[in-house]
């Protein structure tokens, strides 16, 4: 699409009917001190072959798409079909906005009435909204809905969950009035510590917020947790960044808790530099919580001759409905990425998602048998129950020497931990996909044993 720049007799006269002398008016608002003064720093304008050439000399700087890749935390590069991009250029798809008239978006209403279908069954829970921002301010969206249905002030956020989304929640939750954050330690093993958690628990807790999977892979037994937190008239918040970990494990709902929150994008997108995310959020079917559902529900229903529509049920962000009363400031749902998650699980289907869960699982264990089987490797975090990711500590305990060392030599090894936490600093954080082969593995394998020789490694 190009850009049309409005010409200088057309901007007068959008000026003229809104009563505004100049521009700048309009900008009254912004404090003087807030304001830009001179001109932006950029290149003078060039024709498109120079700017071209220009752009792919950028992007030739770029270095990972060609590198044998384990990095997750949070991302995860599973095999995207070619078709998911071809149908998502479709004009229809590919222009439509906001399905304002439900006479003429149909279509657009449609894939997202599947999309909240998809995700309520993949999550457990019966009711599920249109597509939020990301992972991480869904799980902000998740606090804020539980202070909501609560009326209390206290949120707990578990060490397990991921680092990401724990700043974003506090983020959210620093601007409104009496609300308090408590964290609790993650386990030895990579869980929640539910004695911890039970420490901090009281009446004034409007939510605990956990990761399933963990951070760094853990799976955790959630109805203990969920036990613990309904006895104290809390909310479980359970977050997934991994969606195809509940091929096998159970979903969420199914073990108690009351609102699931989570990421998309390793359904619908592959990792990119500072995304787009498919924000996924589902909770417990109940006219409060209905009631108190950020951004929107698209529902089925039938018209005057009984044919099928759909429609937009519920509506309550800022764009719709007075501020005051909206549950979120969401402008517009990820409609072209939510798409995407909705094409790719039809081609998927629930035996091709399971089928993608097994290959993950059985190829994680591989690896994390063998790397534990190799000389100064260990667990990371005990023996916990994983899913497709998994820490190790490394020989050496220099996680960020070695991930340096291996990328020199084309490969990224996984996630350094001590980014997130200096105390694991000698921990490697790995994630294994449907899309590495049995020779991927043992070359990370290899790779590993080899660097303790490099760097003449003694135990």
């Amino acid at each position: 699409m190009r850009y049309l720049p409005h010409t200088e007799e057309e901007i007068a006269e959008m000026l003229r009917v809104i009563g505004v002398g100049s521009v700048e008016e309009l900008y009254q608002t912004v404090p003087e001190s807030a304001r830009f003064e001179g001109m932006l720093d950029v290149p003078d304008a060039v024709d498109e072959p120079a700017l071209m050439r220009l752009m792919s000399d950028f992007a030739a700087r770029n270095r990972g798409a060609e590198m044998l890749s384990f990095l997750g935390a949070g991302m995860y590069a599973h095999h995207i079909p070619p078709a998911v991009d071809q149908l998502l250029l479709r004009s229809e798809f590919y222009t439509a906005y906001t399905p304002y008239q439900p006479e003429v978006a149909q279509g657009t209403l449609q894939a997202i009435w599947e999309f909240q279908t998809i995700v309520s069954e993949l999550y457990g829970l019966p009711l599920a909204n249109a597509s939020m921002y990301d992972g991480a301010s869904a799980a902000a969206e998740g606090a804020l809905m539980s202070r909501r249905l609560t009326k209390r002030n206290k949120v707990v956020l578990s060490g397990c969950l991921h680092p990401d989304y724990r700043k974003v929640t506090q983020t959210y939750l620093s601007g409104q009035s009496e609300a308090s954050c408590v964290e609790v330690p993650m386990s030895d093993d990579g869980r929640t510590d539910l004695g911890a958690l039970k420490l901090v628990l009281d009446d004034d807790t409007a939510a605990v917020l956990v990761g399933y999977p963990s951070f760094v892979g853990a799976l955790t037994d959630l109805r203990p947790l969920a036990d613990a937190v309904h006895e104290k008239g809390a909310r479980l918040v359970v977050a997934n960044t991994e969606p195809y970990a509940l091929a096998v494990a159970e979903s969420p709902g199914e073990l108690g808790a009351d609102i699931v929150v989570g990421e998309g994008q390793p359904i619908a997108l592959p990792p990119q530099f500072g995304g787009p995310g498919v924000g996924l959020f589902a909770c417990r079917e109940d006219r409060k919580y209905l009631q108190q559902l950020p951004g929107r529900v698209a529902g089925q229903t039938v018209d005057s001759h009984g044919e099928r529509g759909y429609v937009l049920t519920l509506s309550t962000r800022e764009q719709h409905i007075r501020r005051e009363r909206a549950t979120s400031n969401i402008c517009t749902n990820q409609g072209l990425v939510a798409l995407a998650l909705v094409i790719r699980m039809s081609l998927l289907g629930k035996t091709g998602f399971v089928e993608t869960g097994k290959q993950c699982l059985a190829k994680a264990k591989y690896l994390r048998s063998a790397i534990c089987g190799l000389e100064g490797y260990s667990p990371g975090f005990g023996d916990a129950p994983f899913f497709n990711e998994f820490a190790v500590h490394v020989r050496g305990g220099n996680a960020a020497a070695l991930c340096q060392k291996l990328e020199s030599d084309g490969l990224i090894a996984g996630y350094d931990l001590g980014r997130s936490d200096p105390a694991w600093k000698d921990r490697l954080l790995i994630a294994v996909t449907e899309r590495h082969s049995r020779a991927d593995l043992d070359q990370l394998l290899d790779a590993l044993d080899r660097y303790a020789e490099r760097q003449s490694w003694r135990p």
